[in-house]
């Protein structure tokens, strides 16, 4: 929030916190206090509006996925796949054959059983939009069901992250739905949530823009292992959670701090001293590795759709000014040219990574911009400025980029608009667009398997559409590397590769603290948010 003191903060937290105090005599208190002490009230990153996580890798609904539905499999502290919806596999000597038996007493919130048919159609769904997914498919040759219960996986070749894939902990996770609701096409969302996970949302309550209402499924039979990561037991200790959108920040640590929230998932780091002299809030980092910014690309429109205006871009990218701006103290942050993440990952790298590492270079982009023959056109730059992570990287690159001649339209809307509108592939005269800015957690980073803005397969990619064949070339022969030694080998290629075609160009690795009050227990530590196992005391 540039150009606020900390004065300024602390008097508009105030303000904030007197007009949430006199709304509140407006309400019963006993009342009140009996709800409070059942209610979780979150103030989330953002504003829900699509419940599909399957249509969307947007984080706040992949959260909201989580609250509702469940998976097959789910990955454990140490990041290794554990059943979760499943209760006993097998998988045949030659590995071709995978056998799902799913536990008993699973339902959906409307109350009826669990299918495997429901199972086959909600991977056949999910497979259709996620990278991961589509690799896994790739490899099956049929899905079918033996019973209610179980289903078979026959494989036309061996494919050994087959669970890892089922158990995919980030966007997009193969949330299990009702084969009816799993019948939706992959590209419209679905019509409704019916999931079968600890919390039921309460559609009726759902206000898009201000609250989103989720209470306990008291059908749910959690797992009798201990909650570790996204798997073991989901026990739900609270019966109501009410998600509280409040963009504006001062207004959401006003709220935390005097109580009339529980927890504030992301508060802006020039926000943070605001909780130092409460005794009551807790500041905490839950997310050892952190998040990765994206600045991504329309492929499909001038000017990007050359791939040297994509490297004036890189040559324009200072990963310091992107980090300070989003992050703050350097505690919080560190410059990171590998795309799978830094900080001892295992295939972490800086092949191919020159133009980020020794630049910026305004000297090299602005030949690159007269190389691809750049004539001033209008260059359309999306933005949230109910995302600082997002807002504070889009008013980087606008300044960037602006200094080297470009003619930047910095279009700023809420969080909300961006997601739905990053999905046209209009032209920028028709509601298009040519850049826009977000961040991934590091688990969707780690490999090529999980990289989403890292394929490049025209159509079926993600959100600005690159097509690259030499960089899908790679990456399946990384899928199908015998040895770690191997898929390092070609994990260097493809990161040598992406910084030649530039498919995104990645602005800094940051952790993002969150804030809760002390009178919170058993959240768990995790890149994502998880909502079970949290209670109040």
């Amino acid at each position: 929030m540039p150009g606020r003191s900390r004065a300024c903060i602390a008097a508009q937290t105030r303000l904030a916190g007197a007009l949430v105090a006199a709304a509140l005599l407006l309400a019963p208190a006993a009342g009140w206090a009996e709800s409070a002490a059942k209610t979780l009230r979150f103030i989330p990153q953002a504003d829900l509006r699509s419940i599909d996580p399957i249509w969307t890798t947007a984080y706040v609904t992949r959260n909201f996925g989580y609250l509702v539905f469940d998976t097959l499999f789910a990955l454990d502290k140490d990041f290794k796949p554990q059943p979760q919806m499943v209760d006993k596999w097998t998988v045949s000597d030659d590995k071709l054959t995978y056998k799902f038996t799913l536990r008993d007493g699973l339902k959906w919130h409307d109350g009826q059983p669990v299918r495997a048919a429901d199972c086959i159609a909600s991977i056949e769904r999910w497979a259709k939009r996620d990278q991961f997914g589509q690799k896994m498919m790739e490899a099956v040759g049929s899905m079918t069901a033996d019973g209610d219960k179980s289903f078979t996986v026959a494989l036309k070749a061996p494919f050994p992250l087959l669970l890892s894939a089922l158990g995919k902990l980030s966007s997009n996770v193969p949330f299990m739905m009702p084969e009816r609701i799993a019948k939706t096409d992959a590209f419209q969302q679905i019509p409704e949530a019916v999931g079968s996970g600890p919390f039921k949302f309460v559609k009726e309550e759902w206000v898009p823009g201000s609250k989103a209402v989720f209470v306990k499924n008291a059908d749910y039979v959690p797992r009798k292992e201990p909650p570790s990561l996204a798997a073991g037991g989901k026990v739900a200790k609270i019966d109501r959670v009410e998600w509280l959108y409040i963009p504006d920040t001062a207004t959401a640590a006003a709220a935390l701090n005097a109580g009339e929230a529980d927890w504030y998932e992301q508060p802006p780091a020039d926000i943070l001293p605001v909780f130092s002299a409460n005794k009551d809030v807790t500041v905490a980092t839950v997310d050892p590795l952190g998040n990765m910014g994206v600045l991504r690309f329309n492929h499909r429109l001038p000017p990007f759709d050359n791939v040297k205006m994509r490297q004036a871009v890189l040559n324009l990218v200072d990963q310091k000014d992107y980090m300070r701006a989003v992050a703050g103290d350097e505690k919080y942050w560190k410059a990171c040219p590998s795309i799978f993440i830094c900080g001892g990952t295992p295939f972490e790298t800086t092949a191919g990574a020159d133009a980020l590492m020794k630049g910026p270079n305004p000297a090299k982009a602005k030949q690159l911009i007269q190389e691809a023959g750049y004539k001033g056109e209008r260059i359309v730059l999306m933005s949230a400025t109910d995302q600082p992570i997002v807002h504070q990287q889009a008013l980087v690159t606008a300044e960037a980029l602006r200094g080297a001649g470009l003619n930047i339209e910095l279009q700023a809307n809420d969080w909300g608009t961006l997601i739905t509108r990053r999905a046209s592939k209009e032209p920028i005269d028709k509601g298009g667009w040519n850049l826009f800015h977000t961040w991934t957690a590091a688990p969707d980073m780690l490999s090529p398997a999980l990289n989403i803005p890292l394929r490049a397969n025209g159509d079926k990619a993600w959100f600005g559409w690159p097509t690259d064949a030499k960089l899908e070339e790679l990456i399946d022969a990384w899928f199908k590397a015998s040895d770690p030694a191997a898929q390092k080998k070609f994990a260097d290629e493809i990161q040598a590769e992406a910084y030649t075609e530039v498919p995104y160009v990645p602005t800094g690795q940051f952790v993002v603290p969150t804030a809760y009050r002390k009178n919170l227990d058993g959240i768990i530590i995790a890149p994502v948010v998880f909502l079970w196992n949290v209670e109040k005391k």
